[in-house]
C-alpha cells in the first residue's frame, strides 16, 4: 500500500494540462469490441481503471498496440468467448466497474456476454438495472447466478425498440447505445443520459458507420447497421480534473492556468465554482484562475443559504461534490451540500472535521459547511482515501493545511488521476509518494 506525504500551506503556480477523460475512456474502449477493424484512440490517461480495462480487453483476445504518448490501437479480430467463463476473467472484471460496458458490444456482435458483479468505489448502491432493462428491451435474455454474482446476457439477434429509461444512467445509456448500433431496425432511447462523454462516444460510433440522431440530447434514435468500421478518436479533457484544479487553486490561494480544455463541454461547472466566489477567466482554450486571498459564497436571491446539489447532466456532476465541499471549508459564508445520487459519498467529512473544518453531517446525503474564511487554517493529519473523488478532495485539503498530512490508500486516487504527485510537484507542491 502506498501513501502521500504532503507539507501544506504552500502556494502553487504555473500551468497544468488535464488528462484525457477517464469516464469517456471506459466507454470508447468497450466500443472497440463492436468491430474487427482497427480503432485508434488518442489521449488515453495512464490510470489504474483504464489500464485494467485495457488488460481485460487483451485477455479476451483484443490486439492492443501502445503507440506512445497516450495513443493506442485496438483490433478485436479474434475474441475468445470461452474465456468469459474463466476464473481469471471473473477476477479481472470484478476489479473494475467499467467492465459492465463490455456486455452491450459482446451481445450485439457475438450474441452473448457474461460479467461478474463489477467493483469500483464504495460509495453506496449503484444500480445495474438500466443496463439489463435496455438489453432485454432489445431482445436479449438475462439470467443471474446469485451464488457466484454472475450475469449472463444472450441473444441470437438484437431487435431495435422504443424504450423509456427510468434512470438517466451514463454507463447504462452507453451500453444500450453500443448494442443498438448493431441491432436490427430502429432503437429509440428516451431519458438517455446526455453527458459530454456520451456525445463523444456517439460521434466515435458515427465515424465507425453507426446511424445516430439526437446526439447530446436525452432522446437518441439509432438505425442499426450490419457492421462497423475502423476509425480514429481523441478523448476530451477530463472535466473532473478541471474542476479539481479550480478547487485546488482556490484552496491554496494559487495562480493557475488549466490548459487545452473545451470550455463549452464543462457545462455548468464553471458557474458553480463562481457561485462559491472563485474567479475564473476563459482565455482561448485555457482557464486562468487568479490568486485570491478570500472567496465568498453567494446566497440565493432571497438571502437564504446557498445549496449545491448534484444532478444528471446538464446538472452539476456528482463527481465534483466532494471537491465543492472541501472548497467550502475555507470560503466566507455557509453552504448546504446535497449529494443526491450516492448515499455514502459524504462519509469522508470526518477527516475534514479532524483537520479543523466546521461541517455538520445532516444525513448520508447532506452536509452543512460553515466557511472559516481562512481565520482558522486546516491542520495536517493522517487519513485514508475512501474513493477516487474523496481522495482528491482530501489531497486538496492537505495542500492547503498547515503542517504535514499523510494520505493512505492512494491506489484509489491513482485509479482516476494520472501521476498526480509529479504533476503537482511541477506546480511547486511539496508532495511525496511513499511505497
Amino acid at each position: 500500500m502506498s501513501s502521500f506525504e504532503i507539507i501544506g500551506g504552500n502556494k502553487l503556480k504555473g500551468a497544468i494540462t488535464p488528462q484525457g477523460a477517464k469516464n469517456e475512456a471506459l466507454q470508447v474502449l468497450c466500443a472497440t469490441l463492436l468491430t474487427p477493424e482497427k480503432i485508434t484512440i488518442h489521449n488515453i490517461p495512464d490510470i489504474r481503471d483504464v489500464n485494467k480495462l485495457i488488460e481485460l480487453l487483451k485477455y479476451l483476445g483484443v490486439e492492443v498496440d501502445n503507440l506512445g504518448n497516450g495513443s493506442f490501437s485496438f483490433e478485436a479480430k479474434h475474441i475468445n468467448l470461452e474465456l468469459l467463463k474463466s476464473e481469471e476473467y471473473k477476477i479481472k472484471a470484478t476489479s473494475l466497474r467499467g467492465s459492465i460496458m463490455i456486455l452491450g458490444p459482446l451481445v450485439a456482435r457475438f450474441g452473448k456476454g457474461y460479467i461478474p458483479q463489477p467493483g469500483g468505489d464504495k460509495i453506496g448502491r449503484r444500480r445495474l438495472d438500466t443496463h439489463f432493462f435496455g438489453l432485454q428491451q432489445l431482445g436479449a435474455k438475462f439470467s443471474y447466478e446469485a451464488g457466484e454474482q454472475f450475469y449472463r446476457i444472450e441473444s441470437k439477434k438484437l431487435q431495435g425498440k422504443y424504450m423509456l429509461l427510468d434512470e438517466a444512467s451514463v454507463t447504462g445509456t452507453a451500453n444500450i447505445l453500443m448494442a443498438a448500433c448493431l441491432a436490427k431496425g430502429k432503437t429509440t432511447i428516451f431519458n438517455a443520459a446526455c453527458e459530454p462523454y456520451l456525445s463523444q462516444l456517439s460521434n466515435m460510433l458515427i465515424r465507425m458507420g453507426s446511424k445516430i440522431q439526437g446526439v447530446g440530447s436525452n432522446l437518441l434514435t439509432i438505425e442499426g447497421v450490419d457492421t462497423l468500421n475502423a476509425c480514429d478518436h481523441t478523448l476530451m479533457a477530463d472535466m473532473i480534473e478541471v474542476g479539481s484544479f479550480i478547487g485546488m487553486a482556490a484552496m491554496t490561494r494559487s495562480e493557475l492556468t488549466i490548459k487545452d480544455i473545451d470550455y463549452e463541454a464543462l457545462g455548468i461547472i464553471p458557474e458553480m465554482f463562481k457561485r462559491m466566489g472563485i474567479k475564473i477567466e476563459k482565455r482561448g482554450n485555457d482557464i486562468f484562475i487568479p490568486e485570491q486571498n478570500e472567496y465568498e459564497i453567494e446566497t440565493f436571491i432571497d438571502g437564504s443559504i446557498m445549496t449545491i446539489a448534484d444532478a444528471p447532466w446538464p446538472g452539476f456532476t456528482p463527481d465534483l461534490i466532494s471537491i465543492m465541499l472541501v472548497v467550502a471549508t475555507q470560503a466566507k459564508g455557509s453552504v448546504l451540500i446535497h449529494q443526491k445520487m450516492f448515499e455514502s459519498r459524504l462519509f469522508f467529512v470526518d477527516k475534514l472535521i479532524d483537520m479543523g473544518a466546521r461541517i455538520i453531517l445532516c444525513d448520508p446525503h447532506r452536509a452543512t459547511v460553515i466557511g472559516l474564511n481562512r481565520a482558522y487554517p486546516l491542520r495536517g493529519i493522517s487519513m485514508t482515501s475512501p474513493d477516487i473523488r474523496a481522495g482528491v478532495a482530501l489531497l486538496i485539503a492537505a495542500l492547503s493545511a498547515e503542517g504535514t498530512s499523510v494520505i493512505e490508500n492512494i491506489e484509489q486516487i491513482d485509479r482516476g488521476y494520472q501521476n498526480i504527485d509529479v504533476r503537482l510537484q511541477n506546480l511547486g507542491a511539496q508532495i511525496k509518494r511513499i511505497d
